[in-house]
């Protein structure tokens, strides 16, 4: 590293000389079950583990700032601009839900206002902008322009070990199991339960395949009985769950359904195939980034999804029964598309790359 590069921060190499130690703030320190603070814990635990020291505290002398996605304290995170701190700013998808379907006034508000703070870092205050996805940076210049700053893709990882295929055994099929996995299904996102279910009652109706919908996430318990009441299948509530419990349960499914539109980059997705869980999508978003030969199937929409439009549950249904009818090849297929692509290790080294240089 050039001299002078990090900020006289003190550890000891192998030899047992003092040496610099980097120091990365990541801001803000995001809590929670999964997305961000997933992302977050990921991120930490790798860099730590390179001998990278992390803060969370703005006024701390970091070598750079990782800005996720947004926030609202932009005075701290100004006055660094003007030291000429370093400010990677990681950016996810736009809302956009809130402009199609009526999702209430304060939902509206809170989605634009945090429009509002992610595209102003962009344009006045982040030195480097790291994209989730492709499709996440192709939407942010069509909606905001091309950034003045320099910019790079980096996929989420996921840890190889802790999320992994287990032994070779594949789910018992007297039932199969559909899993859906989001952090909510609500605030206008509702249809993708909606969309798993028909997608469930179509694969047991029209193909004879017996079918089970789990659903993983928060829900309204109204809404959950409604559709509890009307669905011809049989759907198991797990709610909200610990992320140590999610390999689990991804191992013991016969296939994930991705259902939320335009998804800049799914960790729900990535913690699948790493499980050996075959993918199956609607081709909006990132999907077709990350889900890649047999690894799942990504299916043409058959119509608007930034209207959402019905989407075409026939074709999705006739994806899925290829895939429950050839486990093993897309259960291998999975696990090694992760191991290729979407590793912790790899993505800890390309944002390391970017933070110090």
């Amino acid at each position: 590293m050039p001299p002078g590069l990090f900020n006289h921060r003190v550890g000891c190499d192998t030899n047992g000389y003092n040496t610099p130690m980097p120091q990365i703030c990541i801001f803000p320190r995001v809590e929670g079950l999964a997305g961000p603070a997933s992302f977050r814990l990921k991120l930490e635990e790798g860099l730590r583990a390179r001998g990278v020291d992390v803060t969370h505290d703005l006024s701390a002398p970091a070598d750079a700032i990782l800005v996720l996605a947004g926030t609202k304290h932009l005075l701290p995170l100004w006055r660094a601009h003007s030291r000429g701190r370093r400010i990677v700013q990681r950016l996810d998808g736009i809302n956009w839900v809130h402009r199609k379907r009526k999702t209430g006034i304060r939902h509206f508000l809170r989605a634009e206002y945090g429009n509002f703070i992610l595209s102003f870092i962009r344009a006045r205050m982040a030195t480097r902008l790291v994209y989730q996805s492709e499709f996440s940076r192709r939407w942010w210049e069509d909606w905001y322009s091309a950034a003045r700053v320099p910019a790079c893709i980096i996929h989420n990882g996921v840890d190889l070990k802790v999320y992994s295929a287990g032994r070779n055994d594949i789910p018992a099929e007297d039932r199969y199991k559909l899993l859906l996995v989001e952090g909510s299904l609500g605030g206008g996102y509702e249809m993708g339960l909606e969309n798993a279910v028909r997608l469930a009652e179509t694969l047991q109706d029209k193909h004879t395949l017996p079918t089970e919908l789990i659903v993983v996430g928060r829900i309204e318990d109204e809404y959950r009985q409604r559709v509890g009441a009307n669905a011809r299948i049989p759907i198991r509530w797990t709610g909200s769950v610990p992320r140590e419990r999610i390999p689990e349960i991804d191992r013991s499914a016969h296939l994930l359904f991705s259902a939320d539109l335009n998804a800049a980059c799914p960790n729900s997705v990535i913690e699948a195939l790493a499980c050996g869980l075959p993918v199956l999508a609607f081709d909006t978003g990132a999907l077709k980034e990350l889900v890649l030969g047999d690894s799942g199937r990504v299916v043409p929409y058959g119509g608007d999804p930034w209207k959402i439009e019905p989407p075409d549950i026939p074709s999705l249904a006739d994806a899925a029964v290829e895939i429950l009818r050839n486990q093993p090849r897309f259960r291998r297929a999975a696990r090694e598309q992760a191991e290729k692509n979407l590793g912790l290790d790899r993505m800890v080294e390309k944002y390391l790359e970017v933070l110090l240089g």
